[in-house]
């Protein structure tokens, strides 16, 4: 699934090309890709586009008389750039929008269909979509700890809660829990006062450095192989790989839809944790799929 330094990414990458350029039309290949019925999608066709927002998971193109077009790519949902007027080909091509330069073609692979499209009126009916994660980027370790603690998670289940957190899922929890050193199953409310220090500036540094990384490909290139496992992942997509900062092997906890990645000898003083007594703490603790997870919002 995309997340925030993906986003980030595409959000780069489509400024560069339609900030400033009309709508000229939007095609939907799959009618249940569009969630709202009003205002209608040929409302936002003639406008132009002033600007992309990032709303956790979610790519927000606003245009001319406060109209956004909200994308949630969910899993398997990606973006591309094709040459004007762009033929939707193939049972994996689910909507177009045509611009003058260009055209933005939204894919979907499997056979679930997951992503999805909103059209809204005015800033009150975007913030409706809003699970309210906190922005991590913009957080002292104060603020970020209030967030994280507000429940008694899994640090695991922390990170990747959008009613906690803004834009993180597997593959950077992953990541981030590697930098810090921290086991991804330790309680939020276990944590000691050095150990939140060393979560706070792994987040920050972790998300900083992909957003970083993968901005610089996306002014060069549109992001075409957006993928949660990237060459220079610590531990994410690794199982059985060696740690590179100790070199013992990844080691992985499965359950249901969910795979962490972890280090046992950096993150968990040795233990292995896909053990039996795992399976209670994971029923408990996590959904037992990803789109229970991101269907939840702040109340």
């Amino acid at each position: 699934m995309p997340e925030l330094p993906d986003i980030a990414a595409y959000i780069s990458a489509l400024e560069q090309r339609i900030v400033g350029q009309p709508l000229l039309k939007a095609r939907l290949a799959s009618a249940f890709l569009l969630r709202t019925a009003k205002p209608p999608l040929t409302d936002a066709e003639g406008h132009l586009v002033h600007e992309l927002r990032r709303i956790g998971k979610r790519i927000a193109i606003g245009l001319e008389g406060d109209l956004w077009l909200v994308i949630h790519l969910m899993i398997a949902g990606r973006l591309h750039w094709r040459p004007p007027g762009a033929k939707l080909q193939g049972r994996n091509s689910l909507a177009a929008f045509d611009f003058p330069n260009g055209s933005v073609v939204l894919t979907e692979a499997g056979t679930k269909r997951r992503a999805s499209l909103h059209v809204l009126g005015g800033e009150e009916n975007l913030k409706s979509i809003d699970p309210g994660g906190i922005d991590v980027l913009s957080s002292d370790v104060n603020s970020f700890r209030a967030a994280l603690t507000a429940e008694n998670r899994t640090l695991k289940r922390a990170l990747t809660d959008p009613r906690i957190v803004s834009g993180i899922g597997n593959a950077y929890s992953d990541e981030i829990l590697h930098a810090a050193q921290l086991s991804p199953i330790m309680l939020t409310r276990k944590l000691q006062p050095q150990e939140w220090e060393r979560l706070h500036a792994a987040t920050h540094n972790t998300l900083e450095l992909w957003i970083s990384r993968l901005q610089a490909e996306a002014r060069t290139n549109f992001p075409e192989k957006v993928t949660a496992f990237r060459k220079g992942m610590a531990v994410h997509g690794r199982y059985e790989e060696p740690c590179p900062r100790c070199g013992e092997r990844i080691l992985r906890i499965r359950y249901a839809d969910n795979e962490t990645n972890y280090c046992a000898h950096c993150q968990t003083g040795g233990r292995v944790l896909a053990d039996r007594s795992l399976s209670r703490l994971l029923g408990t603790d996590w959904p037992r799929t990803l789109d229970e997870l991101e269907a939840l919002k702040r109340h």
